[in-house]
């Protein structure tokens, strides 16, 4: 079931050129988080930089050559929760994110994985809240990592902390009201 779409790139339902941008985003999770946690700053910006790459051209190759599909969706989504927790990991090892967030968000991503009942090839369901999440979530990561390749001294950690116990917050809310969801009825 595999057939050529290119001189020389083989493709099939999960051998994609999208999805082989979201893989690489999942390989370069660890070592970003290594890179956080031991004080590489340079090291840990390339990788970001490398890792948000991916993140947007994932999707944007996914359209242009057709190759969207509910595997390439869940993929890039887990990468993305991959790099994030990993990444969150590696600040709280350092005292800069709390230590249960990065735990709440692999469960979130599961959370949001299941109910959306991606593993049987549908769609993932965001809600704004999740969706805003995200976006905090990355942001949280990045902050720390540009500030300390810049050799800045703002925001100090106590403030990334700050942000990130704000995130434990709406990520507990975000997962409860998707566990309410589930009670509600359908609205058709």
């Amino acid at each position: 079931m595999q057939a050529t779409s290119s001189p020389g790139i083989t493709t099939g339902r999960w051998l994609t050129r999208a999805n082989v941008l979201s893989a690489l985003r999942l390989a370069v999770a660890p070592a970003l988080a290594a890179a956080i946690a031991s004080g590489r700053p340079l090291a840990a910006a390339a990788l970001l930089l490398l890792a948000i790459a991916t993140d947007f051209a994932d999707g944007a190759v996914a359209r242009r050559y057709g190759e969207a599909s509910p595997f390439g969706g869940l993929l890039d989504h887990a990468s993305d929760a991959t790099l994030v927790v990993l990444g969150l990991a590696a600040l709280a090892s350092r005292g800069e994110a709390p230590h249960p967030l990065a735990p709440l968000v692999a469960a979130a991503f599961l959370q949001y994985a299941i109910d959306s009942r991606a593993l049987a090839g549908r769609p993932l369901r965001a809600s704004r809240l999740g969706r805003c999440n995200g976006i905090a979530y990355y942001v949280l990561v990045s902050v720390p990592v540009v500030r300390d390749a810049l050799a800045l001294s703002w925001p100090a950690p106590v403030w990334t902390h700050a942000f990130g116990v704000s995130l434990v917050a709406t990520t507990l809310i975000s997962m409860l009201d998707r566990l309410l969801a589930l009670r509600r009825p359908a609205v058709r």
